[in-house]
């Protein structure tokens, strides 16, 4: 049976696996899914129809799933999802999706949400993304595995961060930004490649000699976005590496920092 402090309150409907912990003066409310292994700290508000996976770890006066900070929300019931493993701490705010776009806000494993980090509405984010203090993002936006963003970050709603990006600490992302790419400024411009974040990830030498022309192509040798991409693609077809780019370049909605 779970442990949940006498002070807490847990709605009826809550389904809470057999070792969930709940801590003092938390609030879970109706339809709240909570996974084997999950820690829930005091003063927590888990708002309904949110969905916590295995193995989460949330900290003191954190807000999940609460509704959207949306003027078109009328309190459609909305959901939160999110996955295994992850990591939240103290004051972040995520939360549910609106009934304009998909209807939920979906995280997936292994993220670290540090303190007061928000996520908002509708927005999507992979795996084992690191959010450092007080990043903002807006509504709409998607951020793909293993981004990494330095405190006080903020994105523009409806961006799209692509996969090992790193965004700089104090950046005001208003367009994407592409996988392997770090990007600083206010607005943020291209400041080279993730070189700290793919050693990390055990990228190849090969691979990282693709990643660099590619970005010399896509920043360096000043050839229009769309000679750049093509180019790109082409070179995508004989190294698997650049396929993310590719991908990324040919489907950006807000264009790219360029």
């Amino acid at each position: 049976m779970a442990i949940i402090h006498p002070t807490a309150i847990v709605d009826a409907t809550a389904n809470l696996a057999a070792d969930v912990v709940i801590g003092a003066y938390s609030l879970v409310g109706a339809d709240v899914t909570i996974g084997a292994g999950s820690v829930i700290g005091s003063h927590v508000v888990i708002a309904p129809r949110t969905t916590l996976g295995m193995r989460t770890r949330v900290y003191q006066f954190a807000s999940l799933g609460e509704c959207p900070q949306d003027k078109k929300y009328s309190g459609e019931p909305t959901t939160t999802v999110l996955g295994d493993d992850n990591v939240i701490r103290e004051g972040v705010t995520i939360h549910a999706g609106t009934a304009l776009d998909r209807g939920t806000t979906t995280i997936g494993n292994g993220n670290w949400f540090l303190a007061y980090a928000h996520i908002a509405h509708d927005c999507v984010v992979g795996n084992d993304v690191t959010f450092s203090n007080s990043t903002q993002l807006a509504g709409h936006v998607t951020v793909d595995d293993y981004a990494t963003f330095g405190g006080f970050a903020g994105i523009h709603q409806f961006c799209r961060v692509g996969a090992h990006a790193m965004v700089a600490a104090g950046a005001i992302v208003v367009q994407d930004v592409p996988p392997y790419l770090t990007v600083a400024g206010a607005p943020a411009k291209p400041r080279g490649m993730n070189n700290e974040g793919l050693r990390r990830h055990a990228f190849s030498a090969a691979d990282l000699r693709d990643i660099k022309r590619a970005y010399k192509t896509l920043y360096r040798e000043k050839l229009p976005l769309a000679e750049a991409r093509a180019r790109i693609a082409e070179a995508a077809a004989q190294s698997p590496v650049l396929e993310p780019l590719a991908e990324f370049l040919a489907r950006s909605g807000r264009g790219i920092v360029r």
